[in-house]
């Protein structure tokens, strides 16, 4: 499947290729274009998009896109939507969601700075959402 969205990843547009990679479409194609080509491209290509005004798998009231496509897919695992919500708060404004939000949203913004685009920014994040993620599913677990 081919996935398009604006250019410029920073959270919820690096989380969500993390997510779709790990749990929905390991074949994935990922493409990041002018905010304004986004609904045109995914036309031409055949692509779903996300994380753009308007869409299914996109911002809603005060959740967002990789809430989205947990409740799409139906991705039920507790260290899944435990990552979430650290995610929706490092892509919101509320940042004080979860102690972890506010130093997702600083490592995201500093891999944005340092990747030389938006396909080297996923390469070096995804690292750090299964690190995440490791992190959730240890605090979730059944003691």
């Amino acid at each position: 499947m081919k996935w398009v969205t604006r250019e410029k990843a920073r959270v919820d547009r690096i989380a969500c290729p993390w997510l779709i990679s790990r749990f929905i479409d390991k074949e994935a194609t990922f493409l990041f274009i002018p905010a304004s080509q986004v609904m045109q491209v995914a036309e031409r290509e055949r692509a779903t998009p996300y994380d753009v005004p308007g869409v299914e798998l996109g911002h809603h009231g005060d959740h967002c896109s990789f809430d989205a496509f947990l409740d799409k897919y139906k991705l039920n695992d507790p260290a899944l939507q435990a990552l979430a919500l650290i995610v929706r708060g490092a892509d919101t404004d509320a940042r004080q969601l979860t102690p972890e939000s506010a130093g997702l949203y600083a490592v995201a913004t500093g891999f944005q700075a340092i990747a030389k685009d938006d396909h080297d920014n996923m390469a070096k994040q995804f690292a750090a959402y299964d690190a995440l993620y490791a992190y959730c599913q240890a605090r979730v677990r059944p003691s």
